[in-house]
């Protein structure tokens, strides 16, 4: 069920808020001011509860993964904004997730389970309290304990529905009768699942696996790996599969995948981020018909796995010197403190389209139609502004302004909308086109329907510009553009009209 909220209207009031850096007092007052907003309960994160310090739990764990020693030496490529935090300090650490993650829109965690009386099953009901004080689901990952069998697994899922099932934060699947969801990591270690016949009737069980042949008895897939999500293979066959079965399909993306400080030596297999281009990719291929299907449930791998690199959660902009730490610097065009957050709120991004799929999109008149332009650089034709392809764009000739690029509806039709597109990679900085749009029912007289201004193509919120207008009847669509802040051309990637 998409209960969901704009993620730039969280932003929105987190900056009011005077938010500079996470952990601040004021993004504890931000946080507390967006409680009542809504979240998407499909998006799913994966969640580690099992982080140590001495100042909760005597001693540290995880952070020393590989050898480091915390607090400035810590397991992972990445250097949390929070330093190395307690997974049990739920008035500090856990309470500052929630707030996180009810900013990117996501609205259920994957809790990442050892078993019974396992440290993170201690932590449980903390993460559950703090979660429903923020409107955040808990789903659970069951994961390869020792001696863990298909009938070990059945115990473990009627443990956890009664000893944490009351909870408010307990997340069920209205769609799938109201039946809570486990996510088995490494469900291929045990061949016979026929036991989970046994909680069909109210738990939604996944295998990680894109192979049909291994899901018998399951009441879905996902995939988990943060790097096959760039090429998503065989996702579309899983897609189709579970669709046809009545299952769940919850495919995996992730912003990349760097281990070598947490696994001292070892330098593949690796992802690079690329500014954030990476996630983009991922996000594309789980929503896109070709290749993820249409997914039940995305999942997001992952939101604090700090040894491999995958991350969304804030990384520190300035981490301890001298080790050789990454920072977010550049995603999304952005740097710094802003960069921190970068992830966080591209996953609203995208939350957002994903809860678009709800209903279908208006359906875009300029797709397909007739386009001329004044002129075009070789190999950036005007039809690769409405080709489909928001990687392909037209680009005029350099150095001589003004430009226009034409479309002809082919009919007359009552508009009131445009939308423009760069491509969404992050090398393409930010940049300001001068432009109006002008319209036209034969093709030889124009009139002025939105006048020249400056308009802002940002790629931390997609290289997208929206032009309204009063409703009108036009079969031709002109943009003229008089200037342009990062290339010395008139560009776009998809000229979009919609009805007024």
């Amino acid at each position: 069920m998409r209960n969901w909220r704009s993620a730039a209207a969280v932003t929105a009031l987190l900056l009011t808020a005077g938010l500079t850096a996470p952990g601040t007092q004021a993004a504890l007052a931000a946080g507390a001011a967006v409680a009542e907003e809504h979240t998407a309960s499909d998006v799913h994160l994966f969640y580690y509860p099992w982080y140590g310090s001495p100042a909760v739990s005597g001693g540290y764990r995880h952070w020393q993964q590989g050898g480091h020693t915390p607090p400035g030496d810590v397991g992972a490529d990445l250097y949390p904004t929070l330093g190395p935090y307690d997974s049990g300090d739920f008035a500090g650490a856990v309470t500052q997730h929630m707030r996180w993650i009810q900013r990117s829109g996501a609205g259920t965690i994957v809790f990442s389970w050892w078993g019974r009386d396992s440290y993170e099953d201690r932590l449980a009901t903390g993460v559950l309290d703090a979660a429903a004080r923020f409107g955040i689901k808990v789903a659970w990952h069951l994961e390869p304990y020792a001696g863990r069998t298909a009938a070990s697994t059945v115990a473990d899922i009627a443990y956890i529905n009664s000893r944490y099932g009351s909870s408010p934060a307990f997340y069920r699947d209205a769609e799938h009768g109201d039946r809570g969801a486990f996510y088995v990591f490494e469900s291929l270690r045990i061949a016979d699942w026929s036991a989970l016949d046994q909680v069909r009737a109210h738990s939604i069980v996944l295998a990680q696996t894109t192979d049909t042949s291994k899901v018998a008895h399951f009441g879905g897939m996902y995939t988990y790996d943060a790097i096959a999500g760039a090429t998503a293979p065989g996702w579309k066959q899983a897609s189709d599969f579970c669709r046809a079965n009545g299952l769940v399909w919850a495919p995996s993306v992730g912003p990349g995948y760097v281990d070598d400080r947490a696994v001292p030596g070892n330098t593949t297999p690796t992802l690079s981020r690329d500014n954030g281009a990476t996630y983009d990719l991922e996000w594309r291929n789980a929503l896109a018909p070709a290749t993820g299907g249409s997914p039940s449930w995305v999942s997001v791998t992952s939101f604090n796995e700090w040894h491999e690199g995958s991350v969304i959660e804030p990384a520190s902009s300035t981490p301890p010197a001298g080790l050789g730490y990454q920072t977010f610097a550049g995603a999304y065009g952005t740097t710094g403190a802003a960069a921190e957050t970068a992830y966080l709120d591209r996953t609203g991004y995208w939350v957002d389209q994903f809860a678009g799929e709800v209903t279908p999109p208006a359906p875009d008149l300029a797709a397909g139609r007739a386009i001329t332009a004044s002129s075009a650089t070789g190999g950036y034709p005007a039809a690769n502004a409405n080709d489909g392809d928001p990687g392909s764009y037209w680009e005029s000739l350099n150095h001589s302004f003004p430009q226009s690029i034409t479309v002809d509806l082919g009919v007359v039709s009552s508009v009131g909308k445009i939308v423009l597109r760069l491509p969404p990679s992050p090398a393409w900085g930010a940049r300001t086109q001068t432009l109006s749009v002008l319209g036209s029912q034969n093709g030889s007289a124009y009139s002025t329907l939105s006048p020249s201004a400056g308009r802002t193509f940002d790629p931390a919120t997609g290289n997208t510009v929206t032009i309204t207008f009063p409703a009108t009847t036009q079969r031709y669509l002109r943009l003229t553009v008089t200037g342009n802040t990062g290339w010395p051309a008139g560009q776009v990637a998809e000229f979009q009209v919609f009805r007024g």
